[in-house]
C-alpha cells in the first residue's frame, strides 16, 4: 500500500510542471504572437509608459507587460517586421521632444535610444491628447493592444499604428484619383 501510495506521489510531482504550465497565463509575448496574425491595417499596438490611463473603449485591450518600454518596442517592431500582411506606421507624442531631465530624470537617455530603435522609420510627432483621441476613437470599430510597460518617462509611449504591408499609401492614392476619373 505505501508503496502504491509512494509511486503516486511521484507521478503526482512528475505531472506538476504540466498542470502549472497549463494553466498558466500567456505572457505579453504570448499575446502579441496571438494577436498579430489577427491584427490588421486600420489596428494599432501601443507601447505605453506605466500611467498611461486604461481606456474604456470596448476594443481597447490593456496588458500589463512588467518589462521594459525599450524590450517591448523591440519585440513588437520585431514581430511587425516579421509578419506578411502589416507594416508600422509610428507615432510619439510630441511633448517628448520638451521634457526636461530636471523634471524627468531618465528621458535624455530614453530619447537616445529610442532614436537607435526607431532609426530609419518615419515617427510622426502628435501631441498627446490628439493621439489619446485617435486612439479612443479607433477603439470604437478596430481592436487596440495596448501594452503597459515599467517606463516611468512621461510622453514616452509609442504608437503604432498597423498599415498594409503590400499596399503602399502611393498605390492607395493611385487608385482613388482612377475611381475619381471613372466618376467624371
Amino acid at each position: 500500500m505505501r508503496s502504491a501510495i509512494a509511486r503516486g506521489c511521484v507521478l503526482f510531482a512528475l505531472m506538476l510542471p504540466a498542470f502549472v504550465q497549463a494553466s498558466a497565463q500567456p505572457t505579453w509575448h504570448d499575446k502579441v504572437n496571438q494577436a498579430l496574425p489577427l491584427l490588421g491595417h486600420r489596428n494599432w499596438i501601443l507601447i505605453v509608459d506605466s500611467a498611461y490611463p486604461l481606456q474604456a473603449s470596448a476594443g481597447v485591450e490593456t496588458i500589463e507587460t512588467g518589462a521594459d518600454q525599450l524590450e517591448v518596442t523591440r519585440f513588437v517592431l520585431d514581430a511587425i517586421n516579421h509578419s506578411i500582411h502589416v507594416r508600422p506606421d509610428i507615432l510619439m507624442d510630441a511633448e517628448l521632444p520638451f521634457v526636461a531631465e530636471s523634471d524627468a530624470p531618465g528621458v535624455t537617455a530614453y530619447r537616445v535610444d529610442i532614436g537607435k530603435l526607431l532609426a530609419g522609420i518615419a515617427v510622426e510627432s502628435v501631441p498627446h491628447e490628439q493621439l489619446i483621441a485617435r486612439v479612443d476613437e479607433a477603439g470604437r470599430t478596430m481592436h487596440v493592444l495596448v501594452l503597459k510597460t515599467t517606463m516611468t518617462v512621461p510622453y514616452s509611449s509609442v504608437f503604432v499604428r498597423l498599415n498594409c504591408r503590400y499596399w503602399s499609401d502611393d498605390a492607395e492614392r493611385r487608385l482613388r484619383l482612377r475611381m475619381a476619373d471613372a466618376k467624371r
